[in-house]
C-alpha cells in the first residue's frame, strides 16, 4: 500500500499516468506517438503485483481492483501464502484457488510468471480469464524451472497470452553462473528465446520484451551491448537479419503488449 501510495503522489507531480483501462492506455499511446521526444508527458504505467503476499485474504482482490490493480502473480521465489513459486515444487494451497476465482471474477489478469510447474498446470484449469507471462524466457534453451518450457508456452499462445523475455543474462545462455561467469552474452542470444516463441506460436503475436531492467541486477548481469534503455533499439536490427518483417518487430516490441491489453479490457479477440 506504500508503493501504491508512492505511485499517487508521483502521478499527482505529472512524472506518471495510471492506466487502468484500454481508452485511457490507447490516449496515452497516441500522445507519446505525436510527441515521442516530449520532456513533460508522464511516463505511463499499469499496476502488476508479483507474488501476492500483499493481498492478505482472497477476498480483498475486489480492494485492490478498485485501487487501480491489473495484474497478479499470485507467487515468487520459493513458497508463498498461496502456493509454490520459483524453484518449490507443489501447487496452490486452498486460498490460492479461492484467489484465483477472485480474481476471474473481478477480470484481473494472472501473470504466470513464478508458478511452479503444479501451479502453473492447476491455474489453467482453475483460471479461465486473461493470462500473460510477464518475464520469461525459454527452459529448452535454458534448463530452468524458472523458465517455459515448450508445452507451457504453446498453452499460453492458445490462451491468447503474450510472453515478455527477460534480459537477465542468466536465463539467457545456458550454464552461466551468477558472480561467477565471466562471459560477454549479446542481445542477439535474447533473440533465441524470441524466435522459439515466434516459431511455436507460427507467428510474431504472442513474443514480446518484459526486461525486468528495474534494479534486481546491473550491467554486470545484462546484455553486453546493453547500456541504457534506449538500446532495446538495436533488437530491430537483430530481428530484421533474422527475417522479421517491420510490422513483426512493431509487435514485438511493443504492439503485442497493446493488442494484449485492448483485447483484455474491451473483451474482443479470443480468449
Amino acid at each position: 500500500m506504500g508503493q501504491l501510495h508512492y505511485y499517487r503522489g508521483l502521478e499527482q507531480q505529472g512524472v506518471l499516468r495510471f492506466i487502468k483501462d484500454w481508452p485511457t492506455l490507447e490516449s496515452h499511446v497516441n500522445a507519446w506517438k505525436i510527441d515521442e521526444n516530449s520532456t513533460t508527458l508522464p511516463l505511463g504505467f499499469i499496476l502488476s503485483m508479483e507474488g501476492a503476499d500483499a493481498i492478505l485474504r482472497p477476498d480483498q482482490v475486489q480492494e485492490w481492483w478498485d485501487a487501480g490493480l491489473r495484474i497478479i502473480g499470485p507467487c515468487l521465489y520459493g513458497v508463498s501464502p498461496y502456493g509454490h513459486g520459483t524453484s518449490t515444487e507443489g501447487g496452490f494451497f486452498p486460498q490460492g484457488r479461492e484467489l484465483l476465482k477472485e480474481m476471474q471474477r473481478v477480470g484481473m489478469i494472472l501473470d504466470v510468471t513464478h508458478l511452479s510447474d503444479q501451479c502453473f498446470d492447476e491455474a489453467m484449469d482453475l483460471f479461465g480469464g486473461r493470462l500473460l507471462a510477464s518475464h520469461h524466457n525459454n527452459r529448452t534453451l535454458v534448463s530452468h524451472q524458472r523458465q517455459l518450457t515448450d508445452a507451457q508456452t504453446k498453452t499460453i499462445i492458445a490462451r491468447g497470452g503474450v510472453i515478455g523475455h527477460a534480459f537477465d543474462i542468466w536465463m539467457v545462455v545456458p550454464n552461466y553462473v551468477r558472480g561467477e561467469t565471466k562471459a560477454e552474452v549479446p542481445l542477439e542470444r535474447l533473440c533465441d528465446h524470441i524466435d522459439r516463441v515466434c516459431q511455436l506460436a507460427g507467428n510474431a503475436r504472442h513474443a514480446a520484451i518484459g526486461s525486468d531492467l528495474d534494479g534486481g541486477f546491473g550491467r554486470e548481469q545484462s546484455p553486453s551491448d546493453l547500456d541504457t534503455i534506449a538500446d532495446l533499439q538495436r533488437l530491430i536490427a537483430v530481428l530484421t537479419r533474422r527475417g522479421y518483417t517491420p510490422i513483426d518487430i512493431e509487435g514485438i516490441l511493443h504492439a503485442n503488449w497493446l493488442r494484449f491489453f485492448k483485447e483484455a479490457w474491451t473483451g474482443q479477440g479470443p480468449l
